[in-house]
């Protein structure tokens, strides 16, 4: 280990849980969301994981993340969501890439990139089913369907897919998801009449959580996400057989003996008790160990758990090791699977009062993502 931290991810295990999440999922056709840098774990290697998995399509935020895997060599199919105004949707239907439109303007402006291109653009139209985030809400939905089958009628689109998204599928038994289910149904029916749900079109609105727990939600495709990395979508009932595919570790950078009475990092909210031994751990703030660990979180140094110390910082914090032996260059274990006593990402959450996808996420550019191959047994 050259570097000061580093993100381990084992893309054995992101393969095992994609193909664990399929069996949940009874076997259905899997899309595996790979945006905001594959969750923080690297983005063309864990892709690639994805796909060796089982997943039969990749789906990205937006645009430019399409087109890295595209870069980077991916073929597989790949779809694109969150599309603002004047992105580049030439490129993106020249190199394959699904797009999702909520929208009447967005819909049109997708076809005129298929007449500037002469590609027919594979579109996902999206309904808003309860959640008032992205889709057309039901009283835009038929001028929506109306507009999209003259465009493919035209041949300047083609419907691939009628989706919508879950808001509470981790809370179960919440009243919202059997409203979302007879909305997405509503919906669909709409889409039959208008001629707009063929065979061939993908019916999708599971996520993780609803893969887990809704079986009546899995249509013709489930969307994969956090479950795909082994952070379990609904923790209150198990990990369901997925396992942590991260482990942030760092080097200690200084290790000193510090007298009674120190106040350790800023604002000395922390006051040495006793003379101790405090390291100095190279990660901070601005790498995605949040401002609020301080004092709270716990990581594993020296064969033990010890409790951030003082102030987290921009680049570092600091532990308290008491009086027990830690070298500068040893190496510290803020989260990972657990199998060495370490805190897993779902305890770091749960400590900050946040969701594991924070957690992931938040991880810095300049901690280099270190990609392996080890066992999931």
């Amino acid at each position: 280990m050259a570097t000061p931290a580093q993100a381990r991810v084992d893309l054995a295990a992101v393969r095992s849980n994609v193909a664990r999440l399929r069996e949940l999922a009874g076997g259905t056709e899997l899309l595996g969301a790979v945006k905001a840098d594959a969750y923080g774990h690297g983005l063309l290697p864990t892709a690639q994981a994805v796909l060796q998995g089982g997943a039969a399509m990749l789906g990205t935020a937006v645009i430019s993340e399409a087109l890295a895997l595209r870069d980077g060599g991916v073929t597989a199919p790949i779809l694109t969501w969150l599309i603002t105004p004047d992105e580049p949707l030439d490129e993106a239907l020249t190199r394959d890439i699904e797009l999702s439109a909520s929208d009447v303007r967005l819909l049109d402006e997708i076809a005129e990139a298929a007449r500037r291109t002469g590609r027919t653009a594979k579109t996902h139209l999206e309904a808003d089913t309860g959640m008032s985030r992205g889709g057309a809400p039901a009283t835009d939905w038929p001028g929506l369907l109306d507009r999209a089958m003259k465009l493919q009628a035209e041949g300047a689109i083609e419907i691939t897919g009628i989706w919508s998204h879950f808001a509470c599928a981790d809370i179960p038994g919440h009243p919202s998801i059997r409203r979302q289910l007879e909305a997405y149904e509503s919906a669909l029916k709409l889409a039959e009449q208008a001629g707009a749900a063929g065979s061939h079109v993908i019916r999708h609105i599971s996520n993780s959580a609803a893969i887990v727990t809704l079986p009546e939600a899995r249509y013709d495709m489930v969307r994969a996400g956090i479950g795909m990395y082994g952070l379990s979508p609904i923790p209150e009932l198990g990990d369901f057989g997925l396992r942590q595919a991260m482990t942030l570790v760092a080097r200690a950078a200084l290790v000193k003996r510090v007298a009674e009475g120190s106040g350790v990092s800023y604002g000395h909210l922390h006051v040495c008790d006793r003379e101790t031994t405090v390291a100095v751990v190279p990660l901070g703030y601005a790498d995605g160990v949040l401002r609020h660990a301080t004092d709270r979180a716990e990581v594993l140094a020296g064969g033990r758990r010890r409790r951030v110390t003082g102030r987290v910082c921009m680049d570092q914090f600091m532990i308290d090791m008491g009086d027990d032996k830690l070298s500068a260059g040893d190496e510290v274990v803020l989260f990972g699977p657990g199998d060495q006593g370490e805190p897993t990402a779902q305890e770091w959450a749960d400590t900050l009062g946040t969701i594991t996808h924070e957690i992931v996420t938040r991880i810095g550019s300049r901690v280099p993502r270190v990609h392996e191959q080890r066992s999931t047994e």
